[in-house]
């Protein structure tokens, strides 16, 4: 690659800012080994030594460019090259890994090299390479055999994928609606057998160097026509790839190994690429010749949001603001795309379907060339139901779907002599209802334990519209209530349980969806039910022991237990008012705060007879911190006050009492002169403020 003069001559070799080893396994060894960085201060001197490297990425900071070169083991070095910026091959905002302020450099095949040494060209303030090291060639890839007009793909097992560096599983579309093309902007001095290693070094640059979840190509394409499967989730499904942000959903992205910049493609990669295209496009059934429209997810050219006409198959530059795929290799997509709409004729090109079941459902495609056409509608049990045909370049036929069963999932396929038929699905057979998360509480209902207690809460969540059915049954298995029953929409449920009539007991509540086919899904959820204690009093509480003062805890008893009544620090108990066996009646337990520190509380009374262990809690704060008062201002009344609390004001000898709410600063309305004054505050744990008294 020949540099402008000034590139050549602008900048000052630098050392490495930071180096990074990627191994690069061999055939038959541990694919894909660790990452490792290893950081230098930048300073001028001699070339950075490194073990030898087949590849090499660099990232960098700043908005300047980085121009590099590299040694082979024999001390020759290669011309000085640009790095060219890789992050517009990048995934879709928030997908996969990001840079995070660095830009990333393209990787670029070296082979066997055991140095590297870089220049800057305006503002550049640090420097970071990533080295693969491997062997440069490895066993000879393994073939996919062509079927149903598929070329000749090297799967990933045969280029020897390291599929343990993955970090995820892959995304999907609803579909290819386009192919868009790049060069990878590395060397073209490669030799048919180190393309498989390219491929995984790429690979392991995307996924150990950038952050990305796996290579970033769906295919790619080498000088002598071997085609390479890309990205991990299937060939012939719409993978989403890290190729061309803000349109990497509902594309295919190819890659042709080498820098296309000055230099056409090989007649051979021209080859592989366009049967490559034909038959993948053709799985989509889309038209090479045809124009698309695709909303960008968002890059620094479309905003997202932004509607965008592209080519079916388009180059990384119509999406992006990028050089890629190289100008040469640019102006050779028109012929491109022609030998494309030639190749593997005849076809079915945007086949659709509108309408819906229970009226008319109609059908259109567009054939590459008149023929014969068949359209056909088949039932769950594989049996058809309705058949159109035709002549002509046109299909559009319509089926009277008026008696179908909304109920079912139909299958249609459009087909023509010689062409891959267009296939798809109508409706949906219903899905077997399904009751997920459900949950009882509290688990233990206590009928005389007012309100609060005497109810509870169920909670589930449905797939599919249902009747849903809720009984109580006993240890049995009888049905001893029914909760509710009637139709519920797919989503989270609840349900609220009051006023339990119910003798003691364990019981399952029973949950029963029935979707409009009859399928069944059924839940059962343990209750108790336990009369023996009655409501815990105070329920919350602020309390403060200052001046001998007590808390008084009440509750009853309505069969004889074993109780514990505990103050509680978080989970830890911090104090023990009661552990007895008590008798029936009404209890009151008085305490003094136990030396305590203020802070919040809870307290938990627990009462165990010889079925079952019931319970109840409340809340409690200490607090010691009496409110503090201010008087503002005599004449109208204006006050600031540190804590929510009760206020007695005593105006001109006569009594008045309010609650101030929120602390800060309030005024009492008041008609006429203010003459004299006394006012304290009292706040929820009973501590009273000093006296504020006023005269005029």
């Amino acid at each position: 690659m020949r540099l402008p003069r000034a590139c050549a001559t602008l900048g000052r070799v630098r050392l490495l800012l930071a180096s990074a080893v990627l191994a690069l396994a061999a055939p038959g060894t541990a694919a894909g080994a660790g990452l490792s960085l290893a950081s230098r201060d930048l300073h001028g001197g001699r070339p950075i030594a490194a073990k030898r490297f087949v590849l090499l990425g660099l990232h960098w900071r700043g908005s300047g460019n980085v121009l590099f070169r590299t040694r082979t083991p024999r001390g020759r070095w290669s011309a000085w090259h640009r790095a060219e910026a890789g992050e517009d091959d990048l995934p879709d905002r928030g997908t996969e890994g990001w840079a995070g302020g660095w830009r990333l450099g393209a990787p670029y095949w070296t082979g066997g090299s055991d140095a590297v040494q870089y220049r800057t060209v305006g503002r550049i303030t640090a420097v970071r390479a990533f080295f693969v090291h491997g062997p440069s060639r490895g066993q000879r890839p393994v073939r996919q055999p062509e079927i149903a007009g598929q070329p000749q793909i090297i799967t990933r097992a045969g280029w020897n994928a390291p599929e343990s560096i993955r970090r995820a599983p892959p995304s999907y579309a609803d579909g290819v609606h386009l192919a868009i093309v790049h060069h990878t902007a590395g060397s073209n001095s490669y030799t048919a057998a180190q393309s498989p290693a390219i491929v995984r070094a790429i690979m392991i640059y995307h996924v150990q160097g950038n952050g990305w979840n796996d290579i970033g190509y769906n295919f790619l394409v080498d000088k002598y026509g071997q085609i390479f499967e890309g990205r991990y989730g299937g060939m012939t499904k719409p993978v989403i790839g890290a190729h061309a942000m803000g349109f990497n959903a509902g594309s295919a992205g190819v890659a042709v190994l080498g820098t296309y910049s000055s230099a056409p493609i090989s007649s051979a990669a021209k080859a592989a690429l366009i049967s490559l295209l034909a038959w993948r496009l053709d799985l989509s059934h889309v038209d090479p010749l045809s124009r698309v429209v695709r909303i960008s997810t968002g890059n620094p050219r479309y905003p997202p949001g932004t509607a965008v006409t592209l080519n079916a198959i388009s180059a990384h530059r119509d999406t992006y603001p990028t050089s890629c795929p190289g100008t040469t290799f640019y102006r050779q997509l028109p012929a491109i795309r022609a030998a494309v709409a030639r190749t593997g004729l005849p076809k079915i090109y945007e086949p659709a379907v509108s309408g819906a079941l229970g009226g008319p459902v109609r059908f259109t495609a567009r054939l590459s060339s008149a023929a014969d056409w068949t359209v056909t509608v088949r039932d769950q049990s594989g049996a058809v139901v309705a058949t159109g045909t035709g002549t002509g370049s046109e299909v559009d036929w319509t089926w009277d779907a008026s008696a179908a069963s909304r109920d079912q999932r139909y299958t249609w396929a459009i087909a023509a002599p010689d062409a891959r038929s267009a296939t798809g699905a109508i409706g949906s057979s219903l899905p077997s209802p399904l009751l997920q998360r459900v949950r009882v509480a509290p688990a233990v209902v206590l009928p005389n334990g007012g309100a609060p207690n005497n109810r509870a809460s169920l909670t589930y969540k449905l797939n599919v519209q249902s009747i849903v059915t809720a009984t109580v049954l006993d240890a049995s298995g009888a049905e001893v209530a029914q909760l509710f029953s009637g139709l519920r929409r797919p989503g989270p449920q609840s349900f609220l349980w009051t006023n339990v009539a119910l003798p003691d007991g364990r019981y399952r509540i029973s949950l029963v969806a029935r979707n409009a086919v009859g399928q069944e899904a059924t839940s059962l959820v343990p209750v108790a039910v336990d009369h023996t204690l009655g409501p815990l009093t105070p329920a919350v509480a602020a309390f403060s022991p200052q001046g001998g003062r007590q808390l008084l805890f009440g509750f009853s008893l309505f069969a004889p237990a074993t109780v514990q009544l505990r103050v509680l620090s978080g989970r830890t108990p911090v104090a023990t008012l009661v552990d007895a066996e008590l008798d029936p009646g009404s209890q009151q337990v008085p305490w003094d705060g136990g030396g305590l520190a203020d802070g919040r509380y809870s307290v938990v009374l627990s009462a165990t007879d010889s079925l079952m262990t019931a319970q109840e809690s409340g809340k409690l704060r200490l607090d010691r911190v009496p409110p503090v008062l201010r008087l503002l201002s005599l004449r109208y009344l204006r006050f600031r006050l540190s804590e929510p609390a009760r206020l007695t004001l005593v105006v001109n000898g006569r009594a008045h009492r309010l609650t101030i709410r929120k602390a800060g600063v309030f005024q009492v309305g008041h008609r006429g002169t203010v003459r004299t004054l006394r006012a304290f505050a009292v706040d929820a744990a009973g501590n009273r403020s000093r006296v504020i008294r006023g005269r005029r």
